[in-house]
């Protein structure tokens, strides 16, 4: 990854993660929720981790040493979506949500369902004008809907 990219993702992850437990912080004194979804966002978090790990290892074996051609993704949800990292990781910031139950983490798990939609759209649409044998079916990111 170019170091350009790399820095303010890196920045952004850290800062957020620092943002969400200042504000988890924050509610320590609040009554606690009502509903408990410590642990079904436990298992949010890790399918969406071992999921989005998963597609990644997928892509990076995608191409061979020195190959510089782009490929159609192939193997595990690639076949009904381009962007299976991204709804994976999706899931996984609905599942941060749910353990920590705050107004920020929500707003950040809808930011970050948006800005994944738009990419993963972007990346179809990309997909779709490189390649003539690009299945019309493979949705972008939410498998048989977008």
């Amino acid at each position: 990854m170019i170091l350009d990219s790399a820095i303010p993702i890196t920045l952004s992850y850290f800062m957020s993660t620092v943002t969400m437990i200042y504000g988890q912080h924050l509610t320590k004194d609040l009554p606690e929720p009502q509903i408990n979804l410590i642990y079904p966002g436990i298992v949010l978090f890790l399918v969406g981790i071992i999921g989005n790990f998963y597609h990644h290892f997928l892509l990076s074996k995608l191409r061979g040493k020195g190959d510089k051609e782009y490929k159609i993704p192939k193997g595990g949800l690639f076949g009904i979506v381009i962007c299976p990292h991204y709804m994976f990781e999706i899931i996984d910031f609905y599942g941060v949500f749910f353990i920590s139950q705050t107004l920020y983490s929500l707003i950040f798990a809808i930011g970050t369902t948006f800005y994944l939609l738009g990419r993963s759209h972007a990346t179809r649409n990309w997909y779709l004008s490189k390649f003539e044998d690009f299945p019309k079916n493979v949705k972008a990111v939410i498998p048989f809907v977008f």
